[in-house]
């Protein structure tokens, strides 16, 4: 049996594309008939997914599993650094927290155990699909000078597996010729026949006018430029919370507004993509030291540091903002953190969630009759469930599915109405809600009958509740990715015996 060797998207800068053209080129693989295998080997982010045997990896790596037509599982991503704030990070090894650490210690301490659990991230994934081909991203920029010799997921892990690499510069950024020549300058000799092809990303106007600036660059790097990617509308899971600045388009139909909190310590904001989907909602993103204004909903989504963000809210006003709009009978929703912070209570013995004076206990906003306490391992697991709330149509009972990602428990203080079925995984309470579940909202039927709670409010016409899931239409986003790939992208010098 020959395996197929693998290939790697390297970048010349952090945004420039890689995660999503990691995920074309593993759609286009499997159009091909192969098994594309995703794999990064170290992410920073704190954008997750929980895979089926309850390991946490990025939300990317799951984006290209499903590209690649398998299941997320851990190994995809066997190191994953979620920032805590003051230049600390959770470290996550193979799905599992093994315990957090400065920025400045962090190659000190974490370089071999990181290094081992990626080659057991490899041996776990290739024994799974013998006959997979690996298809690798790598991070940020593979010739940051400083931290060349203890990289783990660039070059390194290129040589180790003699990877195929594509090199993918921004011209939306500008210097797209002082981005490619100098990041190959910089590699080492032996790392430069690495190199098999460029691509160019985020290309505005008629390709053709880049046609010089093709010819210049195969003839001084002696590289093919491989293809020329456009500029895509659609939208697209982000990297990470600095690129949802990108996604703040207005809708010509939107006929809801939906504020969404963003907190300083933002996570899992993946779960607004079905959301943001909807062509008539209109999501506007509200920081602390903003105003709420008047929406028509308010999400207070996922948060790293639950304490430290719930303080945020408090010393800006922000919070007091949205108890002042709950108190006037608009509607609010929290998922995990951000129901955290809408609860009454949350003890945090152990100091775990980011309070300004470590151990404590701290009043939430008092939306949710919930106390929250802080402790043990995390809770790491799909789930579903039958929803209870909202039920503008009593005789139909709604699934809804998605994962369990926290620390602590959360129980009720005075009686509430539950979510779902599952009592412990969501609470009601007049006009504000929260869930433990992150992806509620790609259930279809349940977004819909929730955003029809708002155009009833509103006296806007009811929409269908007969919507699929959400993952139908990211595939249907993932295969119009891969169409202009294989559009506008030559992999034959890649593939090439």
């Amino acid at each position: 049996m020959t395996i197929p060797p693998a290939l790697m998207v390297l970048g010349t800068s952090s945004g420039a594309g890689k995660s999503l053209m990691t995920a074309a080129l593993c759609r286009v693989l499997r159009r091909r008939s192969e098994t594309p295998l995703p794999f990064k080997g170290q992410n920073m982010s704190n954008n997750a997914w929980v895979d089926q045997a309850g390991g946490e990896m990025a939300y990317s790596q799951a984006l290209q599993a499903w590209a690649a037509g398998l299941e997320p599982q851990c190994a995809m991503n066997p190191v994953l650094l979620k920032p805590q704030g003051d230049s600390t990070s959770e470290v996550i090894h193979l799905g599992q927290s093994v315990g957090s650490c400065r920025a400045e210690h962090y190659y000190r301490d974490w370089f071999r155990p990181g290094w081992a659990a990626i080659r057991n991230g490899l041996q776990e994934l290739q024994a799974a699909y013998p006959e997979g081909r690996l298809v690798l991203e790598g991070a940020g920029s593979p010739v940051e000078v400083n931290l060349q010799p203890r990289d783990l997921t660039n070059l390194r892990l290129a040589q180790y597996l003699r990877a195929r690499c594509i090199l993918v510069a921004d011209i939306e950024r500008g210097g797209v010729f002082a981005q490619l020549v100098g990041t190959l300058a910089l590699l080492r000799p032996v790392e430069r026949p690495l190199i098999r092809g460029l691509l160019i990303n985020r290309f505005r106007g008629r390709r053709e006018l880049f046609d010089e600036g093709r010819r210049w660059l195969e003839a001084n790097t002696g590289i093919p430029v491989l293809g020329v990617m456009p500029w895509l509308d659609e939208l697209f899971p982000p990297e990470d919370s600095l690129d949802l600045l990108e996604r703040r388009g207005r809708k010509r139909g939107a006929e809801l507004e939906i504020a969404v909190l963003k907190l300083p310590s933002l996570s899992n904001f993946s779960d607004l993509d079905p959301l943001e989907a909807e062509p008539t909602v209109q999501l506007r993103w509200v920081a602390p030291g903003e105003e709420l204004g008047s929406p028509d909903a308010v999400v207070v989504p996922g948060s790293k540091q639950t304490l430290r963000d719930l303080g945020a809210l408090k010393i800006s006003t922000l919070g007091t903002q949205v108890q002042a709009y709950a108190a006037a009978g608009g509607a609010v929703f929290g998922i995990c953190g951000g129901m955290q912070v809408l609860g009454r209570e949350l003890h945090d013995p152990e100091g775990l969630e980011g309070a300004s004076n470590g151990a404590g206990s701290a009043a939430g906003l008092n939306l949710l009759p919930l106390r929250t306490v802080f402790g043990g391992s995390k809770a790491l697991r799909q789930r579903s469930s039958q929803a209870l709330w909202p039920l503008l149509d009593a005789s139909r009972t709604l699934s809804i599915e998605g994962f369990e990602l926290h620390r602590g428990s959360t129980t009720a203080l005075e009686t509430c109405q539950p979510l779902c079925t599952d009592a412990e995984l969501g609470w009601v309470h007049g006009s504000v809600a929260g869930t433990y579940l992150h992806g509620v909202f790609e259930s279809g039927p349940w977004r819909r009958r929730w955003l029809n709670q708002l155009r009833a409010r509103k006296g806007l016409p009811i929409l269908s509740e007969q919507q699929p899931h959400h993952s139908r239409q990211r595939e249907a986003l993932l295969d119009r990715l891969a169409d202009a790939f294989e559009q506008h992208v030559n992999l034959e010098p890649l593939l090439k015996p």
